[in-house]
């Protein structure tokens, strides 16, 4: 085989392992972007309270928590090509089983799905690193903005599909295991191209190194803290919204808006980010638009919703590509970039989890939005703090 053939096949390898990482990436999110625009309908149906329905959106979060640090055990057996097959498989299996109508179902189908996204989560940016480290700022736009599209596309059919369509709350969260499936068969040719690691390396000592570095650390915050902001819209902004006199269609689409925006935010800022050493100036840039988004969404007499709920999707899609890339350029290779995310996910998914159920007890408790606004602008306030630490180029 001549060099010119040798180098075109590994080009459509490259390529198929792209539309891989691709059909995973979108499958990352509609399990959780489908349940906001149904609160109402799940409320009315179940009788759960604001803290139960919060627990429903923190779930996968609390399964992120535990399985993200735990991910580079299952890639040292299974290989990353095994752990992302058999992620899709128990996602698939996990979706099915929560739209069975039976009240345990819904919470052990979305644990389950919590933990298949996990490894989707952790593994992503190790591939990125492993594969395509020379372009780790467009590929990382690319599979996060992918995210983005599924979070959109499900926070904006979930009512449609469970109204106009009459699949009921239950059938709507159950299509998406449909794109699941197919995104195994499309990774399974993955699994014969990945070899396994043959690294005899300590996971133990590896993550006693990575706890004791201060660069980690930030990862890991300002990873939790975007995330954070990122779930408690994704639970809550239909339920401000509809407070408010829209309806549970109008506020939807708004959330969909919100993911729509995104869109543009993580194939924006990850490729700008990766071609910057530095990327404090993004981190500031980001967090202005995030507290004038906020302001304006804290206060409905200002009208222009759809502008707020733009400039704050447009943020969250940007600061979470952004945490992403942080992984692949803060990290030595596949092996500690799968580690770096293991931790940094493990760590602020945890931070992340208290956001929906916290953001909800507290209107519970004070019937206004105003305090747990309140919270929203600390964790901006927060976020850039930690952002300007991991931004700073290393010398």
């Amino acid at each position: 085989m001549s060099k010119i053939d040798s180098l075109d096949e590994r080009k459509f390898k490259d390529v198929l392992l792209i539309v891989g990482i691709l059909f995973i990436a979108i499958n990352l999110r509609p399990a959780l972007a489908s349940v906001g625009p149904l609160i109402e309908d799940i409320r009315q149906a179940t009788g759960l309270s604001n803290g139960f329905l919060g627990l429903l959106t923190t779930l996968p979060l609390i399964a992120f928590g535990f399985i993200s640090t735990l991910t580079p055990l299952f890639t040292r057996r299974f290989g990353i090509g095994g752990t992302l097959l058999g992620a899709m498989l128990l996602l698939t299996i996990g979706i099915v089983i929560r739209s069975i109508e039976w009240l345990p179902a819904l919470f052990l189908g979305t644990l389950l799905s919590g933990v298949a996204i996990a490894f989707g989560n952790v593994l992503l940016p190790s591939l990125t690193k492993r594969n395509f480290e020379s372009n780790s700022g467009l590929i990382t736009s690319l599979y996060s903005s992918m995210m983005a599209v599924g979070a959109a596309l499900a926070a904006g059919v979930s009512v449609p599909l469970a109204h106009d369509l009459e699949l009921g709350w239950r059938g709507s969260l159950g299509v998406w295991a449909i794109l699941s499936l197919v995104a195994f068969f499309v990774w399974l040719p993955q699994l014969f191209r990945l070899k396994k690691s043959n690294s005899n390396r300590s996971y133990i000592k590896a993550m006693k190194k990575l706890g004791g570095s201060r660069i980690a650390w930030q990862v890991a915050l300002f990873m939790g803290l975007q995330s954070l902001t990122f779930y408690v819209i994704l639970a809550w902004l239909p339920a401000i919204l509809q407070s408010r006199g829209y309806d549970a269609s109008f506020s939807g689409w708004m959330l969909s808006l919100s993911q729509a925006t995104g869109i543009i935010g993580a194939l924006a800022i990850p490729f700008l980010a990766g071609k910057k050493k530095d990327q404090r100036s993004i981190v500031v840039f980001l967090i202005l638009l995030e507290l004038i988004g906020l302001v304006g969404l804290f206060l409905p007499e200002l009208g222009w919703v759809a502008i707020w709920i733009s400039l704050i999707g447009f943020v969250m899609g940007g600061s979470f590509g952004l945490s992403l890339l942080f992984i692949v350029l803060r990290s030595q290779d596949e092996e500690s970039a799968t580690e770096l995310s293991g931790m940094a996910q493990s760590i602020g998914y945890f931070v992340a989890g208290i956001g929906p159920i916290v953001f909800g007890s507290i209107y519970d408790v004070t019937g206004s939005w105003t305090v747990p606004f309140i919270l929203l602008f600390v964790v901006a306030f927060l976020k850039l703090i930690t952002g300007m630490g991991v931004g700073k180029a290393i010398r």
